[in-house]
Parts: structure tokens; sequence; C-alpha cells
């Protein structure tokens, strides 16, 4: 059995590992604060106990998100100790063996995916970052778990105050057989004070207070709301190490790309933009035309990116492209909303500036706005109104968040350095 007097644990950790005895056991709250590693305690407890009856599943947005937020730590000895050698797993593998059990192993990425749940009996689930999953799949798993004594392990961070996980069980947690345990950075006892500070250097506006704070809070207003032009506006730029593109595609709608750049002063730039309205124009134009230009424009820059991240609805452009040797092609990484909070991050650090010839991205900044429908159904998304020159930034700035992380963290005299 797992010996949690060895571990660093909180006392609300502790106090959550032993009253995780309801039908849904939720752990949320801010990131880092110590809850997933409890809702794993919590669950591999419930697998060394559980009897022979009905099956035990672990769902999270993909396989991949599973084997990197689950699996991975529940091998780390020096969280689960022995233990950690009887959690088997085969990379890829829809399947693992958890104490001699078989656990499947269930992505959620969209609504078809309830479908894999049905006909099936289960004892024990763990769910990881429920709030990403779809409402259908969550309502399934809950009929999949009609075995007496069934349980249900779930984690979060926090969403819209309206999601639908919110609004009809953590709202609720007395009305149904569900227990949940709110935590903060605060209850996490293996943090740095540094780190913390470092922690809450990276977020900003909506995400501070849902990362850091663990506050389910609605997104209103403009989405970029530190934007400044005063601020983040500049009329020259210095020498630049490197140099991305991003690329938003339309047809009849603009089509924008945004060069980004690294500064020697640690800062990113968004040094210049081409932009085309078909509309506009009254003449659309072609996947090779597009190519041509692109190059064309670059070529006048004297600019070769080292990656060019491409709207990845956009697949016959791309072909475009590299057919006629544009190099360094990818697909832009689309997820929105983390998209969103990398820009709000640098805009609110003053890390990202905007060279005052991007017409089309000093246009769309101020007007870009939450949608409130979306908002009403407990979703966070943007308006799809005048929002090319700002996706084809985000499509560059998060796909290339591995290569300038580390400048939110920085002092401003490193960063200008």
């Amino acid at each position: 059995m797992l010996d949690l007097d060895r571990l660093p644990l909180s006392r609300k950790q502790l106090l959550s590992i032993g009253q995780a005895t309801a039908r849904i056991n939720l752990w949320h709250g801010s990131v880092r604060s110590g809850k997933t590693i409890a809702s794993l305690l919590a669950f591999m407890i419930a697998v060394a106990t559980a009897g022979p009856s009905g099956l035990i599943i672990i769902i999270g947005r993909s396989l991949q998100t599973i084997e990197r937020n689950v699996l991975e730590p529940l091998q780390d000895r020096s969280l689960f100790g022995p233990m950690a050698r009887h959690v088997v797993h085969t990379r890829g593998a829809t399947t693992a063996v958890i104490l001699g059990r078989t656990v499947h192993l269930i992505g959620a990425a969209d609504a078809r995916a309830e479908g894999r749940l049905r006909g099936l009996t289960a004892q024990l689930a763990y769910v990881d970052e429920a709030t990403l999953m779809p409402e259908a799949m969550w309502t399934q798993t809950l009929a999949r778990l009609s075995v007496p004594g069934a349980r249900l392990y779930a984690t979060t961070n926090p969403d819209s105050p309206r999601h639908w996980l919110k609004a009809q069980y953590l709202d609720r947690v007395g009305e149904l057989d569900m227990r949940a345990w709110h935590f903060r950075l605060a209850d996490n006892p293996s943090l740095s004070a540094e780190y913390i500070a470092n922690l809450a250097a990276e977020y900003t506006g909506l995400w501070r207070k849902r990362m850091i704070d663990g506050l389910w809070v609605v997104a209103e207003g403009a989405i970029y709301a530190d934007w400044d032009e005063a601020r983040h506006v500049v009329d020259t730029l210095p020498e630049m190490h490197r140099h991305w593109l991003g690329i938003d595609y339309g047809t009849t709608n603009p089509f924008s790309a945004v060069l980004l750049g690294l500064g020697v002063d640690g800062r990113l730039y968004a040094c210049a933009e081409w932009r085309y309205d078909g509309r506009q124009a009254h003449r659309a134009m072609t996947d090779a035309q597009y190519s041509d230009a692109v190059r064309a424009w670059l070529a006048d820059l004297d600019v070769v990116p080292e990656w060019t991240f491409v709207d990845p609805s956009a697949k016959s452009f791309s072909t475009q492209l590299w057919q006629d040797g544009h190099p360094g092609i990818a697909r832009a990484d689309n997820t929105v909303a983390d998209g969103i909070r990398s820009v709000a991050n640098l805009l609110a650090a003053d890390r990202l500036l905007i060279h005052r010839s991007c017409e089309g991205l000093l246009g769309e900044f101020p007007g870009y706005s939450w949608d409130t429908k979306a908002t009403e159904r407990g979703e966070d998304a943007p308006l799809k109104v005048d929002d090319h020159s700002v996706d084809a930034i985000r499509y560059a700035v998060h796909s290339t968040s591995h290569e300038w992380r580390h400048l939110l963290t920085a002092p401003t005299s490193t960063a200008r350095r």
C-alpha cells in the first residue's frame, strides 16, 4: 500500500484522499496546487482495493494527455515508491496495467468519443481535465459506473461559472453523491516562493483569476484588455535574432501573414504584415498567387523565417507553399484559448510589441472581443469578426511558445538586453 507519511502532502491533500469515497469525487482549482497528485493517490488506493467486477477506465482529452498527465506521474517512484513499477504501459497503447488490473484509456476530444463507452460496465473512472471533455462524455461515463460502490475521480482547472460542470455538478454538490475540493497554490507545500512568483507572472487577466486564484470567473468584454497602443506600438525595430511567420488563410475573407521576430532586447515583435482582402479588392486570389505574393514580400524584407505556421484548415495552401519551395512549413497550433492566453500574457508583460506598419493588427486588437452568446453557454470563444490578423499573430506566437516562455519571468533589464 502507499506510504502517505513519506510524501510532503498538505492537510487538504490528505483530507481529500481520505474523504474520496463518494460516487463523484472532484479536485478543482489553480494549476500546480497539488490537486492532481491528491486525486492520483486516491485513485491508486481505489484500484488497489477494488473488487474484480467492472472495468477501470481513464479518460482524457487525448491519449497523449493521458500519458503525460496521468500515467507518467503514476510511474514516478518519487511519488508512488515501489508501487510505481506496477504501472505498466506501452506508449500509444489504449490500455495500461495498474496493480495487475487492465485499465482502458479513452480520449475524449469530441462528442463522438462518447460512443466508445456504450455497453461498458465500469467500477472506477479517472477523468483528467474534466472541463475539456464534452458533457455527453461525462454523462455517459457516470451511466457506465453501474457496479455497486462505483466511483469517479476527476480533476480540472476552473472555467466559466456557466460551464456545465460548475452549474450542474459543483453548484449542486449538496444534492448529489459527490465531494469536491478547491485547491489554491498555497495548498501545495512543495512549491517554493520563487516558483509561485514566476508562475503568477505567466498569467494575466482572466487566466490569472482561473489558473492562479482558482476562481470560476466569466470571460467578458475585450479579449486583450491590456492592449494599449501607446505601450505596444513602435516605430522602429531592434535587430532580430530570429523570425517566424504566422498565416491566417482567406479567400473571400482577408488573408493575413504576420512576421514575428525575437529582438536582441529579448522582446517579441510583430515586425511586418502582408494582408489581402479579396472582397475589398473585388478579386479573389488563388493559392499560387498567394504563395507568390507572400514569398515576394519576404524577399523584399530580406527575411527567411525559420518556420511558417499556417492555418491548419488551409491544407491546399500549405501544399502550394511546399511545391513552391518555401522552407519550414508547419501546421499552426490552433488551440484558441491557449493561444489567446499566450498573446495576452506577452502584452501584459510588455514582451510583445507591434510595428506601426501592421495596420491589420492595429485595427483588430482593440475590438477583439469575447462572444457573449458562447459565454452564456459556458464556453470561452472569441467573436468571429475582424479576427484575421490577430489569428495570424496567435499562430506564430503560440506555436513558438517553447522558444520565448522564459521571457515572461525574466527581469526587465534581462529582457531588454
